[in-house]
């Protein structure tokens, strides 16, 4: 007996609409939020959070925000880097103009601002969709990378044309800079993954949810019962850009710490993103964190195995990963369009009935 709900019911409609209604579910969400708070960061080195921990949960922002505009409301985007991008460079130019400002209200601003150009980049969605929506946010990703390597205002009149990181400080605790602790790095990013599932867990299972859903599976039905298209569609870009600016500002400031524009949130980063949310599982919350947990994971599992294991070279083993990416795509947009999130709740199912037969 590995997974039940025999005996586990709701008496109230709030017990009914909680996250987790099933206690098994509530409960081991409890132990991970406990493993990644209390264990991981008395745990982890410098190698463990900058190859694996914080590039997951930055990327798992950056996924949560794509999905609910490709996954949720149907909208297609290929503007992902772009608006990281913006992000980043928000970010930046808070804290070098308000330099006393705490982190958190630099990052979440970097977020406010990126939902503006968002809602701007989104206004073709009005009138079109599909292919060529996913044209317009494609020309939105090359404009942006564009602008911010044409004018030298938004990198400081910096010589290099990188932006740098000045070291900051939360709660006497440096987070930013090359003296940065790996375990405080790590809880940074740790709070806004948490709150950014919470708020986008919640947002996708109250009334913007299910306005966005409905615009996605007929858009023309849907305003027909009253779901007003404008509104819907820009809420999911603002909401969208806004979690992918996030996730931008802390690639940038707590990962990195320097960035060039073009390098760093090219196209390739769109793309990562996308594939992200098409293995993980489209329109599913826990899709995006499976998502980038695997591509997170699978370039440091070839290069252990591949390079330091079988003495393959280094080039062989980056286009085997190309190449597995590029075949589990196929097979998932084949085979199963939901993803891992799909093959999870299948495995679930499983151990409803075990050990009787389906």
């Amino acid at each position: 007996m590995f997974y039940r709900e025999a005996g586990d019911f709701s008496s109230t409609y709030a017990q009914d609409q909680q996250t987790f209604p099933i206690k098994f579910d509530r409960w081991r969400y409890y132990a991970v939020l406990f493993i990644a708070i209390v264990i991981v960061p008395f745990v982890v080195n410098d190698y463990w959070v900058n190859s694996i921990f914080m590039p997951f949960l930055i990327y798992a922002i950056a996924a949560i925000g794509l999905n609910i505009l490709v996954g949720y409301c149907g909208q297609v985007s290929l503007g992902t880097g772009g608006f990281m991008a913006v992000g980043a460079y928000a970010c930046y130019k808070l804290m070098t103009a308000f330099p006393d400002v705490s982190m958190f209200v630099h990052v979440l601003l970097a977020g406010v601002i990126t939902a503006g150009v968002g809602v701007l980049f989104g206004l073709p969605s009005l009138r079109i969709k599909g292919f060529y929506l996913a044209v317009a946010t494609l020309a939105a990703q090359f404009f942006l990378v564009w602008l911010f390597n044409r004018f030298p205002w938004f990198y400081n009149y910096s010589a290099s044309g990188q932006i740098n990181a000045p070291e900051r400080d939360t709660f006497g605790i440096i987070i930013v800079g090359p003296n940065t602790e790996a375990w405080a790095a790590y809880m940074f990013c740790l709070i806004f993954t948490i709150a950014s599932a919470i708020v986008a867990r919640n947002m996708t299972r109250g009334a913007t949810g299910r306005k966005w859903m409905a615009i996605r599976d007929m858009d023309i039905a849907a305003e027909i019962i009253g779901v007003n298209p404008l509104k819907a569609k820009l809420t999911a870009f603002a909401v969208s850009s806004f979690f992918i600016g996030i996730s931008g500002a802390l690639f940038f400031a707590i990962y990195l710490g320097a960035v060039e524009v073009g390098e760093v949130f090219g196209i390739q980063k769109s793309f990562l993103v996308l594939f992200m949310i098409i293995i993980g599982g489209l329109g599913s919350i826990f899709g995006s964190f499976a998502g980038a947990a695997f591509l997170v994971i699978l370039p440091v599992l070839l290069k252990i195995v591949g390079v330091d294991w079988l003495g393959w070279p280094t080039d062989i083993v980056a286009h085997l990963l190309f190449v597995i990416v590029g075949a589990l795509i196929v097979i998932f947009l084949i085979a199963e369009p939901h993803g891992i999130a799909q093959l999870w709740r299948v495995a679930k199912e499983k151990l409803r009935l075990w050990p009787f037969p389906h």
